[in-house]
């Protein structure tokens, strides 16, 4: 999220993520969502308990203490994928308690992103999502309304409000305007809007190259890189003369750098390091 994180949590988030894009993986839009739907209901269960939160994050106590503590809790509540992602989380270290809720609900998020990605509405979700923002921020009635203890009628002014939007897209917001977590409206949407940020940049690749490729060689890359995330890639094309062949992939945190330049780099550091 956007949480300034201490040491301990801001590694664990990246190992979480890491986590989170190997249970999409392969996975259709159905499965993703039904995942981000657990994610959240673990979320909720997390925030309103402290003691399990502390038991969950407490690095003095034992890893298989903590997977039977999740399956016993949840077990019967969520799925395997998630009961699994759950359980690997709370072998990971961490800043604060708190901030195990923030990471769950993070991934709850990313995972509905992977959802819409997969079914092709990631950008029509984003641009949804920042229409909303912008229409609740800025009504007082709504804001009134949205911080009601009312669930029932939040969920179906969202609905009414949200008419014709993506599902992924309702989802969100209903899943937000029922867990503030003492947070502003605003800030709220900023958390959200961040997270869905964070999934698209995973499955948008950077493509380096000297001199325009063709739309077969796009096509091939383009199939490759799908099926190493296994899930739908977007390619941005930046065409760099420095790249003397070959081509230059960075992809989320990964550079798979493949160019006559970077090669001759590395022969330059090595003979340096010869002498």
């Amino acid at each position: 999220m956007r949480a300034h994180f201490g040491g301990s949590s801001r590694k664990s988030l990246v190992a979480s993520r890491a986590s989170l894009d190997a249970a999409v993986k392969g996975a259709d839009a159905n499965s993703a969502s039904a995942l981000s739907s657990e994610l959240f209901f673990v979320a909720d269960v997390l925030s309103t308990n402290i003691a399990v939160r502390r038991a969950l994050t407490d690095p003095s106590r034992d890893g298989k203490a903590k997977a039977a503590l999740i399956s016993d809790l949840l077990g019967k509540k969520i799925g395997a994928l998630a009961l699994g992602l759950v359980t690997e989380l709370s072998s990971l270290r961490w800043s604060s308690p708190k901030d195990l809720v923030l990471v769950v609900e993070q991934l709850a998020i990313e995972a509905e992103a992977s959802a819409a990605n997969i079914a092709g509405e990631l950008d029509r979700v984003e641009d949804e999502f920042f229409t909303a923002a912008t229409a609740f921020a800025s009504s007082s009635e709504l804001r009134k309304a949205l911080t009601s203890d009312a669930t029932n009628a939040k969920a179906t002014l969202v609905a009414d409000i949200l008419k014709g939007a993506s599902g992924s897209t309702v989802k969100l917001v209903s899943q937000m305007v029922n867990a503030w977590r003492g947070r502003s409206i605003e800030s709220a949407f900023a958390d959200y809007q961040w997270a869905l940020a964070a999934r698209r940049n995973r499955v948008i690749a950077l493509v380096r190259v000297a001199a325009p490729i063709t739309p077969a060689q796009l096509d091939r890359l383009t199939t490759s890189l799908t099926s190493k995330v296994g899930q739908p890639v977007r390619i941005n094309i930046e065409i760099d003369p420095s790249v003397i062949g070959g081509v230059s992939v960075k992809f989320a945190d990964e550079i798979v750098d493949g160019s006559v330049s970077n090669r001759l780099a590395g022969a330059a550091r090595a003979l340096a390091g010869s002498k």
